[in-house]
């Protein structure tokens, strides 16, 4: 048996280590046959061999220290055992993925490695998909193919994995190109992949024939396809996919994955009817003890408006987590229910349930929606000092809110100016609605600039600002807005309302006649005005941002979407039925007067989301208290 050298000597051989990386007592004997010391691994491997093999793959299995691997890694240096694959293999997937994750130490000992093979580079490039120098692992997939070395179909699946998180598309295009030249396009793991790389590229239409290509599709293959049309905003296309899995004839059903996305797709679209299905489906299933899916359905409902079984379904809960009360509290909040979200917080510390981040967004934003001024500084200098979180963009971003919609918008000016983040665009857009909100035409302006200093400013910013000026009655500045934007090919968003019956989603933009039942639809609306005009409505013609007179602006102001909306809904379904609609902008004054008026001449609860908050209009009133 030859004699084991000095510890030092050990690592020297490995390679130069600085003084904090020199063993101390914490070295493991390795024994070192002499015949490891001229071995080579192309010749047969004898039984003691073997043993010893085994041995040594066994202490490289249970190593965990940084230390240890620097002996072993010397001990194979000194006996040569870097040429066995076995061991070298075992051992860089220990540092690279399990262990130590160090990769520029790997990387060091994978340049040792004489005559890498493909697995040995597979081991490096999913090291990297995992890390934060993701492109590395793209580099090695390439230097392995200019090696001449097999690329199998893991190769592939974890270099596209590393494009997916630098989001790179022609690195995606070219590992692609390569599973189509090597055959591998009927390995269904390696297409979902490809598919998932797509749908983050917003290549949605890939994705989707990247799917339909492939010759077998798990429940996975599905649940990335759902994910890519949420991630693409094509969520009714997501709510489809489900109906197709659960016809049973693609062989594949839904999990609780599926569930899951779903959910979101409901909260999204404010597809109730859809959500409930889902629920059902959860209960049948038998998912209903996972926290996750609890917390997902409160969340669903809130963003549907229907906080009842919003509740039932967070009162049912066996162990609520921070994460279950911060998504009733922001239910309650998005809802109206300020006061009522303030007493689950309090109720949530009774329960010993320490807050988060997330629970002081949603008990700020309930302080914001309700004109609770005291109350939301109070909690907002009681977040840091007591619970020691500090606040962030979404914090300072309740406060400026609350403070400018209670029109205290240079105190909410002085806020952004002194606050230790950096504000972002979304920031100075909550100032700007406010400004537009009291009409502070000055101070639009200046938020104005500073939008333009982020280089972030948006259509929507300008009609802000035109609906600033048009309030003042300053039109001259109106046309001048107007004409930079249409010198800029500025175009605003324009407003869209969405409602849901029997599981159809109907669209209606602004003096839309897409709709299959558009005659019916607009003699149901001048129906309803005439109602409404009866009982006191007057169309608010400071909604409409151009110049014209009253009775013009009252014949523009008619037809807005959700108006439509409404009035298909009072067509489609039975007196006293709930009329669910959902806005992707902010409700309009005139509209918001409009449903008051129809909530109390025709006895129906309407619940329109807008991009801000819900409204629940009943009995003439609405849960905003006007205050919006």
């Amino acid at each position: 048996m030859a004699a084991i050298p000095h510890r030092r000597s050990l690592t020297t051989l490995a390679f130069h280590t600085s003084p904090q990386h020199q063993l101390k007592s914490t070295a493991i004997p390795i024994p070192i046959p002499k015949e490891h010391q001229q071995a080579k691994y192309s010749k047969p491997i004898t039984e003691t061999q073997s043993q010893r093999q085994k041995q040594l793959l066994s202490l490289i299995k249970t190593c965990t220290q940084k230390t240890h691997f620097l002996q072993i890694h010397a001990h194979l240096v000194y006996t040569n055992l870097l040429q066995d694959p076995t061991i070298s293999l075992n051992f860089l997937s220990r540092v690279a993925l399990f262990t130590t994750r160090d990769l520029n130490y790997s990387r060091q000992f994978f340049s040792q490695i004489p005559n890498p093979l493909a697995s040995h580079y597979n081991t490096m490039i999913r090291a990297y998909s995992i890390s934060n120098s993701p492109l590395e692992g793209f580099y090695m997939y390439r230097e392995m193919k200019r090696q001449g070395l097999p690329v199998n179909p893991m190769s592939s699946s974890f270099a596209i994995k590393s494009c997916i998180k630098v989001s790179t598309l022609l690195g995606g295009v070219q590992v692609h190109a390569r599973i189509l030249r090597d055959g591998h396009q009927s390995d269904s793991q390696l297409l979902t992949t490809l598919m998932d790389f797509y749908s983050c590229c917003e290549k949605c239409d890939e994705a989707c024939k990247v799917f339909d290509e492939m010759s077998e599709r798990d429940t996975v293959a599905w649940n990335v396809l759902i994910s890519c049309c949420l991630r693409n905003n094509r969520t009714r296309d997501a709510l489809g996919v489900f109906d197709i899995m659960q016809s049973g004839s693609n062989g594949c059903e839904p999990d609780d994955v599926t569930c899951l996305l779903l959910l979101q797709a409901c909260a999204h679209l404010n597809a109730l009817e859809f959500g409930e299905r889902i629920h059902s489906y959860i209960d049948e299933r038998g998912y209903g003890d996972a926290a996750n899916l609890r917390n997902s359905l409160v969340a669903m409902y809130s963003r549907c408006g229907c906080l009842d079984k919003a509740y039932e379904v967070f009162k049912g809960m066996q162990n609520k987590n921070v994460v279950s009360w911060s998504a009733m509290i922001s239910g309650l909040a998005m809802n109206g229910h300020g006061r009522e979200a303030i007493e689950a917080f309090w109720e949530m510390q009774k329960m010993g349930v320490p807050p988060d981040d997330q629970t002081f967004t949603g008990v700020l934003s309930a302080c914001s929606h309700c004109g609770l001024v005291d109350e939301g500084m109070m909690f907002f200098d009681r977040m840091s000092k007591e619970f020691g979180i500090v606040p962030n963009i979404h914090h300072y971003g309740c406060m400026v809110d609350l403070l400018g919609r209670a029109g205290l918008l240079q105190q909410a000016y002085r806020l952004i100016m002194s606050m230790g983040v950096k504000p972002d665009s979304t920031m100075w857009r909550t100032l700007l609605g406010a400004c537009r909100i009291h009409g502070h035409v000055t101070l639009g302006e200046q938020v104005i600039e500073h939008l333009i200093e982020l280089k972030a400013q948006e259509a929507g910013d300008y009609a802000l600002l035109l609906n600033i000026y048009s309030s003042a009655g300053n039109w001259e500045k109106v046309l001048e807005v107007r004409k930079f934007m249409k010198e800029k090919a500025i175009e605003t968003t324009p407003g869209c309302s969405t409602i849901v019956l029997k599981g159809v989603v109907h669209e209606f933009i602004v003096d839309d006649v897409s709709h299959p039942r558009k005659d019916e639809i607009y003699a149901m609306l001048d129906e309803i005005n005439q109602q409404l005009k009866i009982a006191g409505y007057v169309a608010e013609i400071s909604s409409e941002l151009h110049n014209l007179g009253a009775e013009e602006k009252g014949n523009a102001l008619s037809y807005h979407s959700e108006k439509l909306a409404i009035a298909f809904g009072v067509l489609a379904t039975p007196p006293g039925t709930t009329i669910r609609v959902a806005k992707n902008l902010r409700t309009c004054v005139d509209c918001h007067n409009f449903a008051k008026f129809l909530s109390g001449v025709y006895n129906r609860v309407v619940i329109v989301r807008d991009r801000a908050r819900f409204h629940h209009f009943k009995e003439g009133r609405c849960s905003c208290n006007d205050y919006w």
